[in-house]
């Protein structure tokens, strides 16, 4: 291992053309104004932080790469983009669309003005507020059960903005006129225990189907050494090094989807981490 310098500290790699990941593609501009984020970028800059934007790692470069290169340790804060499908059919229609890629890029879509979202976590309130901000007139997010994912403030925000819930039904198919559903049956403690036999076809110019997102696999499929769950997610120790020597990780890319928070407070934890270790590698 070559000797710790300025150099092995200071580059980022964008996969797209700005930073910022979720936060850029994903959280909604009335919740998160980009300016923000330029003035972060700016002070990187000033720091002397080098940004590499269009680079994904694992495609054409790989972790082992920078390593190569001379790189003492790495940090991996990818997060979760691969879109979670239902399994049923018509999702390849062209009137169906997936809630993360819609958000990445909302200019790219004519949803038309009456809209279905299958499902009612944080992710999805986000689509609902959007796609009422640009043009929609009716949009409804359907859950299977009574309990949901989202946090009630969230939920307030939605409605406030016109967005309408419905309970108790299960997707079973998606066609050119909208989603299909089934009742659901409750138990006393309204756990989902199975369906009516009716259908219901739903009239919509547009489906979004919005229940999550896990990890892509490219890391783990071209770094030898690099563990993931059965879900892709990246094993990491107590000081956030995953199973590749000299390589950490933070985020929704180690915990799954969730708060802005706390990606930002594991990634401390991680650059901490990392600063020791390169420190011993030094001494």
């Amino acid at each position: 291992m070559p000797p710790l310098n300025e150099h092995m500290l200071l580059k980022v790699c964008a996969w797209k053309d700005k930073i910022g990941g979720i936060m850029q593609y994903g959280i909604p501009e009335f919740r998160l104004p980009k300016s923000v984020l330029d003035r972060y970028k700016k002070k990187m800059l000033e720091m002397g932080i080098q940004i590499r934007p269009n680079t994904t790692i694992g495609t054409v470069l790989k972790i082992d790469d920078l390593l190569r290169d001379g790189y003492a340790s790495v940090f991996v804060g990818t997060g979760v983009w691969k879109a979670r499908n239902l399994g049923i059919h018509g999702e390849c229609l062209g009137n169906v669309h997936f809630g993360i890629d819609y958000l990445a890029n909302v200019k790219a879509y004519n949803l038309g003005e009456k809209v279905a979202i299958i499902g009612m976590g944080n992710a999805a309130m986000d689509v609902a507020r959007t796609v009422l901000r640009n043009g929609a007139r009716k949009v409804t997010l359907y859950a299977r059960g009574k309990t949901v994912t989202a946090s009630s403030h969230e939920m307030s925000y939605a409605q406030l903005d016109g967005a309408e819930f419905v309970f108790g039904k299960e997707i079973q198919r998606i066609t050119e006129k909208g989603p299909v559903f089934k009742n659901t049956i409750l138990d006393e403690n309204d756990r989902v225990i199975g369906c009516e036999e009716e259908e219901e076809q739903v009239e919509a110019d547009s489906v979004i189907i919005c229940i999550s997102q896990g990890p892509r696999g490219k890391l783990i499929r071209t770094t030898a050494g690099l563990e993931g769950t059965e879900k892709g997610l990246l094993v990491v120790d107590e000081n956030g090094m995953t199973t590749k020597e000299g390589v950490f990780a933070a985020g929704d890319v180690v915990h799954g989807s969730k708060t802005v928070v706390h990606a930002v407070e594991g990634a401390k934890r991680a650059a901490e981490s990392m600063i020791r270790y390169m420190e011993n590698l030094s001494s």
